[in-house]
């Protein structure tokens, strides 16, 4: 593991937000005649790959040693053992497209599956959260000074928000997931559907959301975010309750509430 965790995350969240620079020109003037298929309901353009050339290259210059773990591909992948930076660099690909003001940067750090580090830059409100191990969580707004952030002081599952995503494969569960939602509804102050899985988890280590859960994610969708909340004082678990949530695909994140929220999915989660 790297000696100075601290001064590798200050040198992260610039890279992140120059990305999110790039992100934000490019999308005024996209033209959706750029889109491709990945595969069903999985869209990609050139922006979300010229943005992960740009994050490889200058994350390579600050930690020569790591491997990488991209959604795109755009360089070698790395064995998931060992020190990887695992990069989206254009959380919530759809939004952008559509021109819907929320989508991300997130860059996580992880030693042999454990993140140690990590930064999601939120484009449009030019919010930038970063962590490391043992170093709390923090966030920036507007080139602003960075400042502690903590989740959400919610005790009970009936106080809270609680954010989500909408799968785009994978339907032969999707009876069980509307069940979750149901329940959810009746047992919350409401859920919310922001298209960006790294926000989300930004969000609740800030507070702004009491918990958050989704299946079908990749380990790039919340490897930026998983240690946000961790060192925001919340809890990270899969759907089991245990820790394989990286590459298992399915996460629940939240403050106090995270318990409530796991019984309430493991109730019709199979």
């Amino acid at each position: 593991m790297p000696n100075d965790l601290n001064a590798i995350t200050r040198q992260l969240t610039g890279i992140v937000k120059k990305t999110g620079a790039f992100l934000r020109t490019e999308n005024q003037s996209f033209d959706r005649a750029a889109i491709e298929y990945k595969d069903f309901n999985n869209v990609v353009s050139y922006v979300d790959k010229e943005a992960e050339k740009q994050l490889v290259d200058n994350l390579s210059q600050l930690l020569p040693e790591a491997g990488f773990i991209t959604e795109e591909g755009t360089t070698e992948q790395a064995d998931r053992a060992g020190l990887n930076w695992i990069i989206d660099p254009l959380d919530g690909t759809a939004n952008f497209i559509h021109k819907l003001p929320v989508f991300s940067v997130s860059v996580g750090l992880v030693d042999n599956g454990r993140p140690i580090a990590g930064s999601i830059y939120d484009v449009n409100r030019d919010e930038c959260f970063s962590a490391w191990e043992g170093g709390g969580a923090w966030c920036s707004q507007n080139g602003g000074a960075e400042e502690r952030i903590r989740v959400s002081p919610a005790q009970q599952l009936q106080e809270s928000l609680i954010a989500t995503g909408f799968p785009y494969y994978r339907f032969e569960q999707m009876q069980q997931y509307l069940h979750i939602l149901e329940s959810l509804m009746q047992k919350t102050h409401g859920l919310r559907r922001m298209g960006s899985a790294a926000i989300d988890l930004a969000y609740v280590a800030c507070g702004r959301f009491d918990g958050f859960f989704e299946y079908n994610l990749k380990s790039w969708d919340m490897a930026g975010g998983v240690i946000l909340v961790r060192e925001a004082g919340g809890v990270v678990t899969d759907f089991t309750g245990g820790d394989e949530f990286l590459f298992r695909g399915d996460v629940v994140a939240g403050c106090a509430v995270h318990a409530e929220l796991l019984a309430v999915i493991q109730e019709y989660w199979t």
